[in-house]
């Protein structure tokens, strides 16, 4: 005992005695002494919400009721094995961005459900309105009516001037005990590992989050939103200081496709495969370090290839910001406008070069033809469409695609072996290469079929019947 008092007492002495370094300052207060971030919270806090949605899903019965030897002793009359309704909750946050009652949450939160709740902080309840859901970002809008009245709303930030050390408080509903606040710093950047949504850059941060925060409010220290809290990385289900947010300038394009009245987001398309650039492809041209991304291919229609740009050069900028990988050049080109002009730094056989690129949306070169496969046929229950710029872009295909492609399943025999986004290349021997194309072949009366898919750069190939 006597050892520890002496040691805690020479550590004492040894931080008195050391200099302190310019930027370190000492409380000079009592007032100095008790910081607290209460008067952001106060401000902020209002405008973060909960969120309830329900869907409705059918179990339907089976197994030993359906075996006429225990339907003898159970009861004959249609009772057991009867689709039973389920109803199912999930628990979410949101955020007011508008005062008249527009709220940001994550696509996983609401996704499938038939009602959709809000509680405000005051614990006033509202149905919302699903006004725009996007998978691919992990972002929907909701709408409340509150007429007559301006609800606390949450401004938004410029997630681009974050550096790594600020100050960010985490709200929302975690397990769903209510409204609840956790303060920690960004530990790091364009986050593009996390496997959340199509779009991989993400704010990280040691703030608490955990499950029923999804939605809820990254604040910085203005009290602005810096981003949505979608996910965090866990072994047990509980935070451990490594949580994901999505940055405010992704929100701002969701949030103003929604203020447009448009139901779905259109992107800017580059109509570029690129990929990151590895330590030895930057070797081999002489980089200094690994950075940007690396042109693989390039569509006749890409407004890259309009500007100049060519396979085999480097992205290293958008607008002035660096792009360090594949997936943050994806992030810039979709915070960018439809028909806006954007400066694109490269770099080509070791020289660095800018260009002004127009970005478009990606171009219907082809009508969707867009049909549902009805009829006596392994194909029933697939939405296929002809494959174009726009089409590959939705369904995340590489942009030079062309042929078939399933847009979605709507059950039937298909969804027994399809998913969205297969290429249908081959039926029974013969190359699919339009929607008419398609439609005739299955019109051809046969038991044995023969079925070639392309899924992720694998073919897959099916028999059935024969």
């Amino acid at each position: 005992m006597r050892f520890l008092i002496l040691a805690m007492a020479a550590s004492l002495f040894l931080f008195a005695a050391a200099p302190l370094r310019a930027e370190e300052i000492v409380p000079s207060s009592a007032a100095e002494v008790q910081l607290s971030f209460a008067p952001i919270v106060k401000r902020t806090a209002p405008a973060v919400v909960n969120v309830y949605a329900k869907r409705i899903t059918v179990s339907r019965g089976g197994g030993l009721f359906e075996d006429p030897f225990f339907r003898r002793f159970f009861g004959d009359d249609g009772s057991f094995g009867r689709p039973r309704e389920r109803v199912q909750n999930s628990l979410g946050s949101g955020v007011i961005v508008d005062p008249k009652g527009l709220i940001v949450t994550n696509h996983h939160v609401i996704a499938e459900g038939t009602d959709i709740t809000v509680v405000l902080a005051d614990r006033r309840e509202f149905e919302a309105k699903v006004l725009l859901k996007d998978e691919r970002t992990d972002l929907a809008v909701l709408k409340i009516d509150v007429p007559d009245e301006e609800l606390p709303a949450l401004g938004l930030g410029d997630s681009d001037a974050l550096e790594v050390g600020d100050l960010v408080l985490a709200i929302g509903n975690p397990f769903g005990v209510g409204q609840t606040v956790t303060s920690g710093i960004v530990s790091a950047l364009a986050r593009t590992s996390v496997g959340v949504s199509d779009y991989q850059f993400f704010i990280q941060t040691d703030a608490a989050i955990n499950p029923g925060n999804s939605g809820g409010a990254l604040v910085n220290g203005k009290g602005q939103l810096i981003g949505i809290n979608t996910a965090i990385f866990s072994r047990g289900g509980g935070s451990i200081g490594i949580g994901f947010a999505i940055p405010a300038n992704m929100v701002k394009t969701v949030v103003a496709t929604a203020e447009s009245g448009g139901e779905a987001i259109r992107r800017p398309w580059i109509g570029a495969e690129v990929q990151n650039v590895s330590s030895d492809i930057a070797a081999s041209l002489g980089m200094a370090r690994p950075e940007g991304a690396l042109i693989v291919s390039l569509h006749p229609e890409s407004p890259l290839a309009a500007a100049g740009l060519k396979r085999g050069d480097i992205v290293l900028a958008v607008e002035g910001k660096p792009v360090e990988s594949a997936q943050e050049l994806g992030y810039r080109v979709a915070t960018t406008a439809i028909g806006s002009t954007t400066i694109v730094e490269y770099q080509r056989k070791g020289e660095r070069r800018e260009t002004q690129v127009t970005m478009i949306a990606a171009p219907e070169t082809v009508a969707r033809a867009t049909t549902l496969i009805k009829g006596n046929n392994p194909l029933a229950g697939a939405v296929i469409s002809n494959l174009s710029p726009a089409v590959a872009d939705e369904l995340d295909l590489p942009s030079e695609a062309t042929g078939v492609a399933v847009a979605k399943i709507e059950g039937g025999p298909a969804a027994r072996f399809m998913k969205q986004g297969d290429m249908i290349l081959e039926v029974n021997g013969r190359e699919i290469d339009s929607v008419e194309t398609l439609k005739a072949l299955l019109e051809d009366e046969t038991s044995a079929w023969r079925i070639a898919l392309k899924r992720g750069g694998r073919v897959l190939k099916i028999a059935i019947g024969g």
